[in-house]
């Protein structure tokens, strides 16, 4: 099990990400995972081998508990209890991301939620 201690992780190769996958397949920063509103969502950072959620590859999802997170050819198994009472978030709309923000050139400014809850990540 890697534990989500914070409310943004970096997850890639290098030895400076919050969770460092040491495969030749995983980019340095691969993708990062945000805890909004007690949700977790998952969000490609330009890898190479992308991310899947639920085996459909995407360039950012959420993530409900038991759901499966590829990162390039890894599988891993998301459990976590959603915090708050709010209400499952809707799925992404594709085109709310810009051509720009896909490509990387800009930047999304995003509310960070702080939170102190453990959650946990299954390796399989």
């Amino acid at each position: 099990m890697i534990p989500l201690l914070k409310p943004l992780l970096l997850i890639g190769r290098r030895s400076s990400c919050d969770i460092s996958l040491r495969f030749p397949n995983v980019s340095s920063h691969h993708c990062e995972l945000e805890l909004i509103n007690g949700y977790w969502q998952v969000r490609d950072l330009g890898s190479r081998n992308g991310i899947k959620v639920n085996g459909e590859r995407c360039d950012h999802n959420w993530i409900m508990p038991g759901d499966t997170l590829n990162i390039a050819k890894h599988v891993y198994e998301v459990n976590y209890t959603p915090l708050g009472d709010a209400p499952p978030p809707e799925e992404v709309d594709p085109m709310s991301v810009s051509l720009m923000e896909k490509a990387g050139l800009v930047q999304r400014r995003r509310e960070r939620q702080q939170s102190s809850s453990e959650t946990h990540v299954n390796l399989d």
